[in-house]
């Protein structure tokens, strides 16, 4: 088989070299095809031609060679310091991420430290909501029922001073003003340094007995200006019935003091009329007609049923409508009179003329407040 050789220069880092090309042909024993081996070899120059070149060399060209070597040599000893100083820094770099690490991990289980004292603050919180929810109840539970007291004590009327262990002022109702001089800038003042109206009374040493002999104390007592009240004097008991002062009540029981009175009175003018035999009438401070003897009905030709209750003035056919009579009845209660013998002749419609003398006198209870009138007629004989 024919080869061909040919040698030929080949450009190569800072020069040419000689290069032997040689092609040759070879057969493919599979399918009998031709190929080619193309192969390259250096060819060795003479020493004569290298020496030759560098003889040829200039002289700055050794110069920069020089120059390019120390800069190598200079570059290779900064490097080597770089990759000593990047190691160092690496190592620190490994070292602060491991510290890093680590506090990624401390800071993890911090977070998760704050969430679950965030879930406590929640669970608190919702406590607290709570808690707050029922306090507010409690507070308008607490708001209805001072209401619901101010409106109680308003309106049973009933004056009432609460009192510490040592019989200082706490608390005290619109009506105890009545009893006790009081203003709201008493409260925190003792009780002894307020005058009371009531004239001759000591409440205050039945008040320290009461203290500390824990037995109640009630008894009626009068104003200076003639009202009568209830005085009550009781331990204060707290819920868990403890001790913690005194409480003053006062009820105005004037009504029922005269009721009484008056009632006493009445039954005293009874007696007196059923023991009498002239006519004789019981009448109240407004003239009206409260009992009648059985002779006044006879005499009279009276009935009870249109009797008790009417003023005197309009019994049968206004009748007993005397000037003269009614200006002396009118004058007893408030000018506290009495008149005896006061000779009345009169023409009583339906029974004729009738002489008869009249005597008037108040009755009064032992309050000493005038409640009933008695009056007495003697019948005379007429001087027709």
């Amino acid at each position: 088989m024919p080869t061909l050789n040919h040698e030929m220069l080949v450009k190569t880092n800072g020069g040419f070299s000689t290069v032997s090309l040689s092609v040759r042909l070879l057969p493919d024993m599979n399918t009998g095809q031709l190929m080619l081996l193309i192969s390259f070899q250096d060819v060795a120059q003479p020493a004569s031609a290298k020496m030759g070149r560098t003889r040829r060399s200039k002289p700055a060209e050794q110069q920069r060679i020089a120059e390019l070597e120390h800069e190598l040599a200079y570059t290779r000893e900064n490097l080597q310091t770089t990759i000593e100083e990047q190691q160092a820094s690496n190592e620190e770099l490994k070292s602060t991420n491991e510290e890093l690490q680590s506090a990624n991990e401390e800071l993890q289980s911090t977070n998760e430290e704050l969430e679950t004292s965030k879930e406590e603050l929640q669970s608190v919180n919702e406590e607290l909501i709570t808690v707050n929810t029922e306090l507010q109840s409690k507070i308008e539970q607490l708001a209805g029922m001072q209401n619901d007291m101010k409106n109680l004590l308003d309106n049973i009327n009933v004056g009432t001073i609460f009192l510490d262990h040592h019989l200082v002022i706490k608390r005290f109702t619109r009506e105890a003003t009545q009893i006790y001089r009081l203003a709201e800038s008493d409260k925190g003042r003792p009780l002894s340094d307020i005058k009371s109206n009531f004239p001759n009374e000591d409440l205050l040493s039945e008040t320290q007995r009461v203290l500390d002999s824990l037995v109640p104390i009630e008894r009626e007592m009068r104003t200076s200006d003639g009202t009568w009240f209830l005085a009550r004097i009781r331990p204060y008991r707290t819920v868990d019935n403890m001790i913690d002062g005194v409480v003053l009540t006062f009820t105005d029981i004037t009504e029922r003091i005269l009721s009484i009175t008056e009632r006493e009175a009445r039954d005293l003018a009874e007696a007196i009329v059923d023991t009498v035999r002239e006519p004789l009438v019981v009448l109240n401070r407004s003239l009206q007609v409260v009992s009648a003897s059985r002779p006044f009905y006879r005499i009279f030709q009276m009935m009870p049923e249109k009797t008790v209750g009417l003023p005197i003035y309009e019994l049968g056919d206004n009748q007993w409508n005397i000037p003269a009579m009614r200006s002396l009845l009118e004058n007893i209660l408030p000018n506290n009179q009495s008149f005896e013998g006061y000779a009345l002749e009169y023409d009583l419609p339906g029974i004729g003329r009738r002489a008869m003398q009249l005597n008037a006198r108040r009755i009064t209870g032992k309050m000493g407040d005038t409640q009933l009138i008695l009056l007495v007629m003697e019948m005379l004989a007429s001087n027709e």
